[in-house]
């Protein structure tokens, strides 16, 4: 069921569960190189999703170079967004095997390949593959990498790691829509998309800032548990038994071809000593069977993680507020998404282009998004609050600026409406932390990877569906109502679940009552 944060926090003087030996906590939970991981995710924000929040310039570039209607060339913004997300689950059996740093890595230089390819399309098609898929498949690489690390490093202000590293996202809206501006003015298009190529090739520097936690550290900061987290944990166990049972995973065989090839590595080491060249050829030979046995073991331990997190015993779909999340984010994210798409056309359409050159509404989205995911994830962390309370009212207001935004046609009107649309969508600091809430820190990654593929499906449909009402009724009027309503039916479906408990302070042990 439902862990507070409380639950799954630091205990380590229970000495029941770590030892008789009191356990000192690394220094770089919550502080130390912690920092320097929401550094590292925070710029991660600006470089993936900051620039696919400013696409709506290139989508106006887009439309009048290869002269396609506005839905078909939203499909371009829409994969990238999409793709980025829906591959969340593929992308954590990648984190299983090859740890966040070496996903991270590998998925920036395919982020950067898929913009330079771009610069060279000759239709709206090809942009499909290159900027949609290629570069939408790198940036998902990234992603879920920075916010998993943010969450391991951090425990007793999660909220607040995840508010100010997501801050990038309104840092790089802001800071993308105003270089993507000047860049297509200088440069154009394709040129523009060549040098964020080049620019994006900082996200290796980022993934490489991604440093692991130990398995010790990584155990310690999950010491303590909450019952149900525990009854999770062994029905986990139970189902990778399971997984072995079946030939997915043993772990005995592989344990006796390990020991095996040590055995047989140090005899030839022994006959290496008396000068053989030929033992030498044996001995690089079975270097070389050892770590493709290593990589092996590795290989098929994170698929058997990954496995049992979705169709194991203790799968994610068996817990019920959970799947309601998923229906939640299937209908969300897109309500956000849209307005980015479309805002440049609608202040075309209102004749209010001179005002929002001076200032352009996506630019106070942005703007106001960084104050919103900073404050919300301060009031979160406050003892007396629920995470999950905040999190349902910022989704209420969001969904009622949607409804509201095309009963504005003023300048002044759009931009207090744009500003709310901001401040509102800061619950995106606070998915991680709700969604480690409900299923612990071990099943974040497969956990968040599930709830992040549902919101690219959002992002997927939402901005060319937009496109496509358009077309049809000549007006984006419709195409927010309609999203807002599907996204209210996202909202009811969490309130019809049964009310997550409120945070309590945590209990302490019988141990320490007794000291």
């Amino acid at each position: 069921m439902y862990a507070s944060r409380e639950d799954i926090g630091y205990d380590f003087g229970d000495d029941s569960k770590v030892g008789s030996k009191p356990i000192k906590p690394n220094p770089n939970i919550d502080g130390g190189w912690a920092w320097m991981i929401v550094f590292s995710s925070f710029l991660v924000h600006i470089l993936i999703m900051g620039s696919q929040m400013a696409l709506g310039i290139l989508n106006m570039e887009w439309l009048e170079e290869f002269n396609q209607s506005r839905g078909l060339t939203a499909w371009v913004s829409s994969l990238s967004m999409g793709i980025t997300l829906i591959v969340g689950p593929f992308i954590g059996l990648f984190i299983s095997m090859c740890g966040c740093r070496m996903t991270a890595i590998i998925g920036g230089i395919l982020n950067a390949l898929g913009w330079i390819l771009s610069a060279y399309a000759s239709n709206v098609h090809y942009l499909f593959l290159t900027f949609g898929v290629t570069a939408g498949i790198g940036s998902g690489m990234v992603y879920l990498p920075a916010v998993v690390m943010v969450g391991q490093y951090f425990q007793k202000r999660r909220a607040l790691a995840q508010g100010l590293s997501t801050t990038g996202t309104g840092f790089g809206a802001f800071l993308m829509t105003a270089l993507l501006k000047y860049l297509c003015t200088e440069f154009g298009w394709r040129n523009a998309m060549f040098i964020q190529g080049a620019i994006s090739l900082n996200l290796c520097v980022c993934g490489a800032l991604m440093r692991p936690l130990s398995p010790k550290d990584i155990s310690e900061k999950s010491a303590v548990r909450s019952d149900s987290e525990e009854n999770q944990e062994k029905a986990l166990s139970h189902s990778t038994e399971t997984i072995k049972s079946n030939g997915v995973l043993s772990e005995e065989p592989e344990k006796k071809q390990e020991a095996t090839n040590e055995e047989v590595l140090e005899s030839v080491q022994h006959t290496e000593t008396g000068g053989n060249s030929r033992s030498r050829r044996n001995m690089h030979g079975l270097r070389i069977l050892k770590t493709v046995s290593q990589l092996t073991l590795t290989v098929r331990k994170g698929f058997a993680l990954w496995y049992s997190s979705y169709f194991g015993a203790a799968s994610l779909f068996t817990n019920r507020v959970f799947v309601a999340f998923i229906i939640w984010a299937l209908f969300a994210y897109s309500s956000f998404v849209i307005p980015f798409i479309h805002l440049p056309e609608i202040v075309k359409q209102y004749n209010l282009s001179s005002q929002d050159n001076i200032f352009p509404l996506t630019s106070i989205i942005a703007i106001v998004h960084i104050f919103g995911k900073v404050i919300l994830g301060i009031i979160s962390d406050l003892p007396c609050i629920s995470t999950w309370n905040v999190f349902l009212m910022a989704n209420f207001t969001l969904v009622t600026c949607i409804l509201t935004l095309p009963l504005m046609q003023t300048y002044v009107g759009l931009a207090v409406v744009c500003a709310l649309i901001g401040f509102s969508s800061g619950y995106f600091s606070l998915m991680p932390v709700v969604t480690e809430d409900l299923v612990g820190t071990k099943n974040l990654a497969n956990a968040y990877g599930i709830i992040i593929c549902a919101n690219g499906i959002s992002a997927l449909f939402g901005p060319p569906f937009a496109g496509w009402i358009y077309d049809i009724t000549q007006k984006y009027d419709f195409s927010f109502y309609i999203a807002g309503l599907l996204y209210m039916v996202g909202i009811i479906f969490l309130l019809i679940q049964p009310c997550i408990q409120k945070k309590q302070p945590r209990q302490k042990s019988t141990e320490e009552a007794q000291v």
